[in-house]
């Protein structure tokens, strides 16, 4: 099986903790400790978060270099990754892929900026493709553990003159792990973070874990654009995109959820009969 993991900033560094070189180092050993186990039954893609090291770089430069930062802390977390995994995996090929995603010039986002990135406020436009999906597919084929989309990937647009050129924005991290899932015709996007659900009626009296959902029902929730939002919307693209499974859990839980034993499970609408 072909399987994409996407680990959410609170998978990769503890939540509310500052980023720290030592620190961070012991958190990515614990990723590799938890999906190293994957790696030798299945095809693995890791993509990750970059949120609090790209505030922490974006406080001390100007905003127009966002994407140059983006791709500073793709290398950075890549190179702890690939280590760690290097290390659990013995005798695996492990590579990092900078990796740049296209947006639109024209996306609406660029008139509304909504995501917070240090102590400015800049726009999320919505990831339409990877550009190194296919030397991704070819590492794969070679069973190589890619490490890629970091941060969602350094966003980049075509300009008038048809270059590409590097854009002061992010983009969501789980919306480009689903993209690059269904480019690389993946059969599991696995969403991973620190709680081992996704909750029904989240914030309610009524909350209860869901053990499996369709992409209708994550639509329904309405979850926290800042927390759960962009885990169940990449889930629901994803699913309903190629008809594949999504789960949602715990980062410590990553083999247990793929056998359907932790965590949420999305998948198509059954059949009318």
């Amino acid at each position: 099986m072909r399987i994409v993991i996407a680990l959410g900033g609170n998978a990769l560094l503890h939540r509310g903790r500052h980023p720290d070189p030592a620190l961070e180092r012991a958190d990515v050993v614990r990723v590799a400790t938890a999906i190293a186990p994957l790696a030798h039954e299945h095809d693995l893609v890791v993509t990750h978060g970059n949120e609090p090291q790209l505030s922490r770089l974006a406080a001390e430069a100007p905003a127009g270099a966002l994407d140059l930062l983006g791709a500073q802390t793709q290398g950075m977390i890549g190179s702890l990754l690939v280590c760690t995994l290097r290390d659990a995996l013995p005798g695996r090929r492990v590579a990092a892929v900078l990796t740049h995603t296209l947006v639109s010039a024209d996306d609406p986002a660029f008139t509304r900026p909504s995501t917070r990135v240090g102590r400015t406020t800049v726009p999320a436009p919505r990831p339409e493709r990877v550009l190194e999906a296919d030397t991704v597919r070819a590492l794969l084929d070679l069973g190589t553990v890619a490490v890629c989309a970091g941060g969602g990937g350094i966003p980049v647009a075509v300009d008038d003159t048809g270059a590409l050129r590097g854009v002061p924005a992010v983009v969501d991290k789980d919306l480009a792990a689903a993209v690059l899932a269904e480019e690389l015709k993946a059969d599991f996007l696995l969403l991973l973070t620190d709680v081992p659900n996704v909750y029904a009626d989240y914030g309610t009296p009524r909350q209860r874990p869901l053990s499996d959902a369709t992409p209708a029902e994550l639509r329904r929730g309405h979850y926290p654009a800042a927390t759960m939002g962009p885990k169940t919307r990449a889930a629901a693209l994803f699913v309903e995109r190629t008809g594949g499974l999504a789960a949602i859990g715990h980062l410590d839980a990553a083999h247990e959820i793929v056998h359907g034993r932790s965590g949420t499970l999305v998948r198509p609408e059954l059949p009318a009969v």
